[in-house]
């Protein structure tokens, strides 16, 4: 697909960004919540010029995959607001990205600078709890319940896809697709998805009908050979994963904290103790940290789990077997 026509304007042409801003019927941003910070001199310049031109207030969705980066944008842009009220200009709105955008080769780059590769997901799940105006825009999907929602992504999406990543590289597979072909790498990854939603239908009193659909698509995704996703690069940065309330500690947890024992999801866990590829420099943290230290002090430390802890102990258990420290069996 060609889209087309197209304008760029480079951040650095700081007057031709707020002009686009302040004539913008919505805005997008996805330049990473580092980055965000940045960014609030311009939205807030914007926000200016739409007050003395009498124009309706903005609507910015943060694509950021991130809880709470509206609360971030606004305490940027407070120093930068020229007048009061104009911050009520700019209609922060937090989204839930779900589409997978893998790299593209170096061949693919030079023979078009411009190519994007991605998924045919034709969703984009945004807070409708936001403010108004919301626009009508063809593909955003606003929901009352968005907190539910980005679990879903975080701890349904992302997990797995971790998993899967992490597994893969254990076995030796390249991609995500050839990993899922892979019947155990497989199984374990449905089994980790069916763990974390039973722990979302039960928090928010969902129905089957209401996740198990989406559920079994994501598996289809997963599968896409077209995409080519290097479990490289969906298992890098795995000090990241591995935050208390991230894809896979933020999984388990929330398995345990609803009744649900997370034995794929500690599976997973596991394996991402085995990730470590050449120059990825948070592998190699993680690998030294489990040489000095030891897989309980990392736990305790990064994971923020108790030494002792059931988590913990199915963690260790599981790493044990693939190598990774000691252990006794898990007993769920």
């Amino acid at each position: 697909m060609t889209i087309a026509p197209v304008r760029a304007v480079a951040v650095e042409a700081r007057e031709r960004v707020v002009a686009e801003l302040a004539s913008a019927a919505f805005a997008c941003t996805a330049v990473g919540v580092a980055a965000l910070d940045a960014i609030a001199p311009l939205l807030a310049a914007a926000a200016s010029r739409r007050r003395q031109a009498g124009a309706p207030p903005l609507a910015v969705f943060l694509c950021e995959n991130e809880l709470a980066c509206a609360e971030r944008v606004r305490a940027a842009l407070r120093p930068h607001l020229a007048a009061e009220g104009d911050g009520d200009l700019l209609v922060l709105i937090e989204t839930v990205v779900h589409r997978m955008v893998p790299p593209v080769s170096a061949e693919e780059r030079a023979a078009d600078p411009l190519l994007a590769v991605a998924e045919d997901w034709p969703t984009l799940v945004a807070d409708r709890q936001a403010g108004a105006p919301l626009p009508a825009v063809a593909g955003v999907e606003y929901v009352d319940d968005f907190r539910g929602h980005f679990e879903r992504k975080l701890y349904v999406h992302n997990m797995a896809h971790a998993v899967v990543a992490y597994l893969g590289y254990v076995a030796g597979y390249r991609t995500i697709d050839a990993a899922m072909g892979d019947p155990e790498i497989a199984r374990t990854a449905r089994a980790a998805m069916a763990e974390a939603s039973e722990a979302l239908r039960r928090k928010y009193g969902w129905s089957r009908a209401a996740i198990d659909p989406w559920v079994t698509d994501l598996e289809r995704r997963f599968r896409n050979a077209d995409l080519g996703d290097p479990v490289e690069r969906v298992g890098r940065d795995p000090l990241r994963k591995l935050r208390p309330e991230d894809r896979l500690i933020g999984a388990a947890n929330l398995c345990l904290a609803h009744g649900v024992v997370p034995q794929a999801i500690v599976r997973g866990i596991a394996a991402a103790f085995r990730f470590d590829p050449p120059e990825e420099r948070a592998a190699a943290e993680l690998q030294a940290a489990l040489r000095c230290d030891g897989i309980e002090r990392f736990l305790a430390d990064w994971c923020r789990l108790p030494p002792g802890s059931e988590l913990a102990r199915w963690i260790e258990a599981a790493a044990a077997e693939m190598g990774v420290g000691d252990g006794e069996a898990p007993r769920a």
